[in-house]
């Protein structure tokens, strides 16, 4: 995928975590980086953190997905 690509996706990716309906998602960011996209922000569980990566990954298939989430 061509970086143009990937800042086309990148507001499928937010839009799907702002309205998923697990809360703390809501309130990551998602950011074009090199041809990838990064996840970052915090969550309270490592099931979050792997949760908000498949939830980007599902509108972004073919797009490396970076996930720098922390977990607090």
């Amino acid at each position: 995928m061509t970086s143009t690509s990937t800042i086309e996706i990148l507001p499928r990716a937010q839009s799907a975590l702002a309205n998923s309906p697990i809360y703390e998602l809501r309130d990551l960011q998602v950011e074009h980086r090199a041809g990838s996209l990064l996840i970052s922000g915090a969550v309270s569980s490592f099931y979050h953190k792997q949760l908000a990566q498949e939830v980007v990954r599902s509108v972004c298939q073919g797009i490396d997905v970076v996930n720098a989430i922390d977990v607090a």
